[in-house]
């Protein structure tokens, strides 16, 4: 699978709901261009079992990704209907209500499969028709995007396996430590440790200074 790290993050104009409850017709994510950097993540499918508990955990820590000015957005192949069902259904229940940040709806998939996430692809059987082979839903797929519009991280996860949201700000930390002084960041690191400089040099100095 080609890699979008490097490569400006696809485009698209969907359906989503927002706020918890309020659905837009045309949501997209140019509208933080410029001016934010853009968590998008996405999920295989609502009312399920490991979904809610990794956007839970993001609305957990929706605070520490604003005031790093960080959007977070997830997305799946689930209906703009299906996101206000499970936005408006309580925990106790399998809903999510209480997430505030938006659900984009991809029911025809483009999306999944522009971001390489799709967990299956479209055929053709022996008659000559269209057939989907595979899961047709998304793998756990998510994108650290820069104000520029860049994929600077991503990480896919096969659908068994949760993601770390610790890790997703983790590496915001990173790129926006990278973006103000131009050190890089060594294994590990976590914002306020030592970073170091992407020289020969550097990473002596580090590694003396890690190990003494």
């Amino acid at each position: 699978m080609e890699t979008l790290i490097g490569k400006k993050a696809p485009k698209f104009t969907a359906k989503a709901v927002i706020n918890g409850g309020e659905i837009i017709e045309n949501y997209s994510l140019e509208q933080f261009i410029g001016k934010k950097h853009v968590v998008f993540f996405f999920y295989p499918l609502d009312f399920t079992f490991v979904c809610p508990t990794e956007i839970i955990a993001f609305q957990d820590k929706i605070q520490e990704f604003d005031k790093r000015e960080v959007a977070v957005v997830g997305c799946s192949v689930d209906s703009e209907f299906s996101h206000w069902a499970w936005l408006n259904t309580e925990l106790k229940d399998g809903g999510i209500k209480g997430v505030k940040f938006p659900l984009v709806s991809d029911l025809s998939k483009t999306i999944s499969e522009n971001f390489g996430v799709l967990a299956g692809e479209y055929d053709y059987d022996e008659d000559g028709k269209s057939i989907f082979v595979g899961a047709p839903v998304a793998y756990r797929g998510l994108f650290l995007i820069d104000k520029s519009g860049v994929v600077r991280h991503s990480v896919i996860n096969d659908l068994p396996l949760g993601r770390s949201v610790d890790e997703a700000l983790r590496m915001v930390d990173a790129l926006k430590h990278f973006e103000e002084f131009g050190e890089v960041c060594p294994a590990n690191w976590h914002e306020g440790e030592l970073a170091m400089k992407a020289t020969a040099e550097g990473v002596a100095s580090y590694l003396g200074k890690l190990h003494k």
